[in-house]
């Protein structure tokens, strides 16, 4: 491999998924390291076969059934996106002997195009783990190691990189440019872009103009962490609102942005409903809206906005990488009264602010306030994730917890 392998924290559910089903789906953004991860754990059992050649691709299509009786033991089918076709000859050999668990492994890059299919042919026959970018716990060694509110929680353990946050921040965490400083970090990411959406985008049927499409990508970039307005985009690129939604859902089935939406209750009618939209990888995000220097990536408008991405991308990674679906919202009035993070955990709500300021302050913790009183019932210890140095008490149950040991 062309780069420092580091070990990722999905891969006991892996295994554990290849003992309990027929197949395994890792699914995730490409170059997250799903073909990497997959060899690492697999690769000494199991056949290795990428569906992205164009030869093999054909000969796929032209007879499944042949094909795949080529592959008699534990096979590996990289990118199935590229041959859908597949999924039904594999369903039938799975039904044909249930009781063999793990025959096969297959990942794609594509959750639009393998979720239909996988409904349709695999439906509890396969697990379906997502695997995005490092997560900073997997990049400094620290594993899948317990949030503050969890059991086993240790605030000495640094979960983030020892360098400078914000230059590392800036280079993203896509394994092959993480683990490789000396590759330049704008051109990587300037040339996966382009290859994405010459690439990805061209196989989705919502996407006929991609120079605008472009252009949709640079201005959702700018309103990363913002309330979405579809009209507002809408209007500034000169498509249709329908567009902008087909565009959305593009980016959220090939793993690029994440959506955030609002946590609510029946009660709650002054909730604003519109989501928010992080992007995946925060060096992608610097990529689209032009930051190229730490100290402006930190100083500069999108400093709020990136530290909040990288505190949110760290939450649904984990619980990724722990096969748990990210229960995680925000919470905000009309009034303007707001929380950054909700993280629903067993039943209750745990609010969690970010805040850029090296100096954690009470006030702080006015939004957490607002909805403990809303929701005094349901909420638990609170807490200000910020880039300081020191674990806080901020008052009322809520706690300064430096992003190292958070």
């Amino acid at each position: 491999m062309s780069y420092k392998y580091v070990k990722r924290t999905i891969e006991p559910q892996l295994c554990r998924a290849a003992k309990e089903f027929p197949a395994v789906v890792l699914t995730g953004p490409r170059q997250s390291g799903k073909t990497t991860v997959i060899k690492e754990v697999f690769g000494h059992d199991y056949k290795y076969v990428s569906m992205e050649l164009p030869d093999i691709r054909i000969i796929a299509e032209n007879d499944p059934r042949g094909f795949l009786a080529e592959f008699s033991g534990r096979v590996i089918f990289d990118e199935i996106q590229y041959c859908p076709v597949l999924l039904p000859y594999i369903k039938e050999l799975i039904d044909s002997d249930r009781q063999t668990k793990g025959r096969f492994i297959l990942t794609g890059s594509q959750n639009l195009m393998l979720t239909e299919n996988i409904n349709e042919s695999l439906a509890g026959r396969a697990a379906i783990l997502k695997l995005y970018p490092f997560s900073l716990r997997e990049y400094s060694h620290a594993g899948s190691s317990p949030f503050p509110w969890e059991q086993g929680y240790d605030p000495e353990q640094k979960k983030v990189p020892e360098e400078n946050l914000w230059q590392f921040l800036l280079r993203g965490l896509y394994p092959e440019i993480a683990t490789d400083t000396h590759r330049s970090s704008s051109l990587w990411h300037s040339s996966y872009i382009s290859t994405y959406i010459e690439r990805d985008v061209r196989l989705i049927k919502h996407v006929s103009d991609l120079g605008n499409f472009q252009v949709f990508l640079q201005a959702l970039a700018i309103r990363n962490g913002q309330l979405l307005n579809l009209s507002e985009i809408s209007r500034d690129i000169g498509v249709a609102v329908n567009t902008v939604k087909n565009w959305l859902s593009v980016l959220e089935a090939t793993f690029q942005i994440v959506i955030l939406r609002p946590y609510f209750e029946n009660a709650g009618k002054r909730i604003v409903k519109s989501p928010k939209v992080y992007f995946t990888d925060i060096g992608t995000l610097c990529s689209l809206t032009g930051i190229s220097d730490p100290v402006h990536l930190q100083k500069g408008p999108m400093g709020g906005s990136v530290f909040e991405t990288c505190v949110i991308m760290e939450l649904v990674k984990t619980f990724s990488s722990r096969a748990e679906p990210p229960k995680i919202y925000f919470w905000r009035t009309s009034a303007g009264d707001e929380v950054d993070i909700v993280v629903i955990h067993e039943n209750k709500l745990i609010p969690i602010e970010i805040k850029l300021s090296s100096t954690p302050k009470i006030s702080m913790a006015r939004g957490i306030n607002v909805l403990k009183e809303a929701l005094p019932d349901k909420c638990l210890n609170g807490y200000v994730v910020y880039p300081g140095s020191l674990r806080l008490p901020l008052g009322s149950g809520t706690t300064a917890v430096p992003l190292r040991a958070f």
